[in-house]
């Protein structure tokens, strides 16, 4: 396996970083470290080195699984089910539903994106990380919308290239609670990995810049809920989640971070989270390729009245 560093986990240690990038247990992570099968940027470290992001983590393939686990690739499964909105030599960009993970982890070894994925395209088994061909970022299981999958090692680069420059585009859109004063705004605030729960962030003065962009599209005084176009500065785990937790404006239908509430959208089941724009350099140099998804159904049945949204995606 060898994968870059992203965002979400520059500053971390980096037997954590190995933990989190291969769902190994800290106690195998730790035994691959000390035998030189687990190495940033070719070299053999401590487990408490800082990584940074875009650097790469290496380990050993054959030491990837644990026993428990089949260390065989993702098996193709042809029934997962996503929308293809782009398709060409080099990239892929699908529509993801809501409540499909993206990669086999603990938990989740079969059904997921990338089974779905290597059933449609099988080449792309060669690109990337065995355990996540083709795939350069991600979204959460309860978040739909957009994303661009390598396939071809030229897609790969290319891609990862721009995920770290930050010139990869993502726009997202947000119900949130509460009425969002003003009609843009900023949330500055740093990002760390919550000491309380390691599934989830929080804004902390030892986390890693974090910012985020919003506008308001629409608010409704009752239910008491705005509707907010959001778009990433920097590419923090949970960014947008995080933030407007921060700001005191959960996402509703987010039991993750305080925002599933009794009443309005409590049937939801995900949160109000959709990746509805993306934008890259293609990495065959024909320029910028820009992509939109329109609201889902759950999502925009949810809205409490009518909105003007960007452009002429919606209806």
């Amino acid at each position: 396996m060898r994968e870059i560093v992203p965002a979400a986990l520059a500053g971390e240690r980096f037997d954590r970083v190995v933990a989190l990038l291969t769902g190994l247990t800290r106690s195998r992570v730790a035994e691959l470290v000390s035998a030189g099968q687990a190495t940033l940027d070719g070299a053999v470290l401590s487990r408490s080195t800082r990584v940074e992001e875009g650097q790469w983590v290496e380990v050993d393939a054959d030491q990837l699984v644990p026993p428990e686990v089949d260390a065989e690739d993702p098996g193709a499964e042809p029934d997962v089910e996503f929308g293809i909105v782009h398709e060409d030599a080099d990239v892929i960009v699908i529509d993801k539903p809501a409540g499909l993970v993206v990669h086999p982890g603990s938990g989740n070894l079969t059904g997921t994106l990338v089974n779905g994925l290597v059933a449609r395209w099988p080449e792309l088994a060669g690109v990337g990380d065995r355990r996540r061909p083709g795939i350069v970022h991600r979204l959460d299981k309860g978040t739909s919308g957009l994303m661009v999958v390598a396939r071809s090692t030229r897609g790969f680069e290319s891609l990862g290239l721009q995920l770290r420059r930050r010139a990869v585009s993502r726009r997202y859109l947000a119900l949130v609670w509460g009425i969002v004063e003003g009609e843009k705004g900023v949330v500055d605030a740093p990002i760390g990995r919550s000491e309380r729960s390691p599934l989830r962030q929080t804004v902390s003065a030892s986390g890693r810049e974090a910012r985020t962009a919003y506008e308001v599209l629409g608010r409704w005084p009752e239910p008491g809920v705005t509707l907010l176009e959001c778009r990433l500065e920097t590419g923090r785990m949970h960014q947008i989640r995080v933030h407007l937790t921060a700001i005191g404006h959960a996402v509703v239908g987010d039991a993750g971070y305080r925002g599933d509430r009794q009443g309005f959208g409590e049937n939801l089941g995900r949160p109000f989270l959709h990746a509805w724009r993306l934008a890259f350099e293609h990495p065959d140099g024909g320029g910028l390729a820009t992509f939109e998804s329109r609201l889902p159904t759950d999502l925009a049945d949810l809205l409490p009245g009518e909105v003007e949204l960007p452009h002429a995606w919606f209806s």
